[in-house]
């Protein structure tokens, strides 16, 4: 692989779920030349732990990130009943413009508005179609006016789980998604940090009450200080990925305006999905435990979408200077569904409900505060804060969220619905199985399972009984 392939390699890397080891062991592959001995060394540690470089170089974990359903099914079948319809190629079937395009051009065919799809309403009659020279059966006109409505309908479908998984990216790693090939490879070193800082944020969460992993270790720190006291560094780029005032410093006026206004974009779209998913969704607020009906995989993925977003702004106002919006507009974080036996294990370490729950609990929703409904701004979060005793800095409800110190660099665990599995094989058995699931398992589990069942048994059984009921 040539060093340009390796920086393809690393580019799209940035929509997908590549795990940190994978990405160090091209990040030296292609560094190697102008790495030290330390920092080769360092980097070594962890890309041996890739699937190139590993023995049996095999993950259970999808590489990927979900993608929705396209419309190759439903184009097919339109080339097969609309003479007009013209070969639409399968990587277009996922992209809504080509798609409606392609839509709008077979409408013709019948006369039919995109968009008016009213069974009752909208269908010509026999002497409309008459006029308008269609020599075809009630019944095939029905047949075809039924399909495109169905087609519009998946295209809705479509442009609605894009949004969604945009958002999931968006509160994993930024903008990361949006990088342009031309940002991305301006600068190898830049392009190694946003990398692999990327694959960090990316990771899938943990069955954990111990927080999950922070991106920033000590092998983001070693690439990010390569970055420093470059002329090529592309803070632009990083900035995308990595908001801290030290990286924003670097940026023009003009640039932390236009990023500034992106993420208040996405803030307002964020918030309209949200407004969504809380209406349709009987959330219980006041603990934000998990129950029956919730969409909580939709809620949870854009809630960390809207808490992303939300502390790029906020980083973005303090690296102009402009922190004074905030007294006069200040959203609160959002925070997420919890499932009712990691509630359970906290409360059975000595823990209890985070303190955020109840600051969340009394500041207005953030669609509330977007359209003007109601208002929030420093001084009313500050007040709650300090009357639930959170420090509203600390806990980055006023500014940029801390970045802390580098942690240690943790190897990837191969995860079955949260839970950490030591071999990728016995992983991707038990979840066929369905362990872990919350459902009840299969009868007959693959060979690499049984050898473990006894002990996986008894962790999942454990798992069960902690699964008490919060009110």
């Amino acid at each position: 692989m040539t060093n340009f392939e390796r920086m393809q390699w690393l580019y799209r890397s940035l929509n997908q779920r590549r795990r940190p080891e994978d990405v160090a062991d091209h990040i030296l592959e292609l560094s190697k030349d102008q790495l030290d001995r330390a920092e080769r060394d360092r980097l070594q540690k962890v890309a041996k732990g890739s699937l190139r470089q590993s023995f049996f170089g095999y993950t259970s974990m999808l590489e990927e990130f979900a993608q929705p359903v396209d419309l190759q099914r439903q184009v097919a079948k339109a080339i097969e009943l609309f003479t007009t319809a013209h070969p639409l190629e399968a990587q277009l079937c996922d992209q809504p413009d080509a798609v409606e395009q392609f839509i709008r051009h077979i409408s013709q065919e019948i006369h039919k508005s995109f968009g008016r799809n009213d069974f009752k309403a909208d269908r010509l009659n026999r002497q409309m179609r008459h006029e308008r020279g269609m020599d075809i059966s009630k019944r095939r006109y029905n047949k075809l006016f039924r399909h495109l409505t169905r087609m519009e309908a998946k295209l809705t479908k479509l442009i609605g789980e894009l949004k969604k998984l945009m958002f999931t990216k968006v509160g994993k790693s930024g903008l990361a998604h949006r990088l342009s090939w031309e940002d991305f490879s301006a600068d190898q070193n830049s392009a190694c940090f946003i990398a692999y800082y990327t694959a960090q944020s990316n990771l899938r969460s943990e069955f954990t009450i111990y927080g999950q992993q922070r991106p920033y270790d000590e092998i983001a720190d070693l690439l990010f200080r390569r970055c420093r006291n470059r002329a090529t560094t592309n803070w632009w780029a990083i900035a995308q990925v990595y908001p801290t005032q030290e990286v924003l410093a670097h940026l023009s006026d003009s640039q932390k305006g236009e990023l500034l206004g992106q993420w208040y974009g996405i803030l307002q779209e964020i918030a309209q999905l949200l407004q969504q998913v809380w209406e349709r969704s009987n959330i219980n607020r006041a603990t934000m435990v998990v129950r029956r009906g919730n969409d909580s995989s939709t809620w949870n993925n854009t809630a960390s979408a809207w808490n992303t977003a939300r502390n790029h702004w906020i980083s973005l106002l303090y690296a102009m200077g402009a922190e004074g919006i905030l007294e006069t507009i200040c959203f609160g974080k959002v925070l997420r569904l919890m499932a009712a036996d990691v509630v359970a294990w906290h409360y059975r370490a000595g823990g209890q409900l985070d303190p955020d729950t109840a600051i969340w609990n009394e500041l207005p929703l953030p669609w509330e505060v977007l359209s003007g409904q109601h208002s929030c701004n420093l001084a009313l979060v500050e007040s709650v804060c300090r009357k639930h005793n959170v420090d509203p800095v600390q806990k980055g409800w006023t500014v940029p969220r801390p970045t802390g110190q580098p942690v240690p660099f943790t190897p990837t665990p191969e995860l079955v619905h949260g839970v950490s599995v030591t071999n990728p094989m016995l992983a991707e058995a038990l979840r066929q199985a369905g362990f872990f699931s919350g459902k009840a398992t299969k009868r007959s589990i693959p060979l690499a399972a049984e050898i473990h069942h006894s002990t996986l048994q008894e962790h999942h059984e454990r798992l069960l009984d902690q699964n008490d009921r919060v009110e």
